[in-house]
């Protein structure tokens, strides 16, 4: 499955949080989203690109991994991060699938990116290769522009 394009609808979604809470993409019209799937918790790259968005106000940001909730809660805390971890545990990887972001090979969801305005529509898409960190100026610019 392909990325969803810019200017077509998010696909809905709901996974649970670090603290077992449902979070639905739907639930959070009204407000721009920064959607980043992430392969593993407990990773360098993973790592720092989450504590650049930690405290980042210009969205909602939701990170999505395909960790069980505990892995996450226990990273999550050992960082001290606000952020919003959500697990794509079971079915394995079905919200990175529907985002064209989930590599079969390895299991995990690659790093893909997602700007989504307030209305529900996906504004901006990036893949951002394995091992690489994300630009996370580039996501303030965006962001700033819708």
């Amino acid at each position: 499955m392909d990325m969803p394009a810019a200017g077509s609808p998010a696909p809905d979604f709901e996974l649970t949080d670090q603290h077992g809470t449902p979070v639905r993409l739907s639930g959070l019209r009204g407000r721009k989203v920064l959607l980043v799937f992430f392969p593993f918790a407990f990773t360098g790259v993973c790592q720092g690109e989450l504590h650049d968005l930690h405290g980042f106000g210009e969205a909602v940001v939701l990170a999505v991994s395909v960790d069980s909730m505990f892995a996450q809660r226990t990273w999550a805390d050992r960082e001290g991060w606000d952020l919003t971890l959500l697990s794509d545990f079971w079915p394995h990887g079905q919200v990175a699938r529907l985002y064209g972001v989930f590599d079969e090979v390895k299991g995990v969801a690659s790093r893909g990116t997602f700007v989504i305005d307030a209305e529900g529509v996906v504004r901006w898409t990036v893949a951002t290769a394995m091992g690489q960190p994300r630009d996370v100026a580039e996501y303030r610019k965006v962001l700033s522009e819708l």
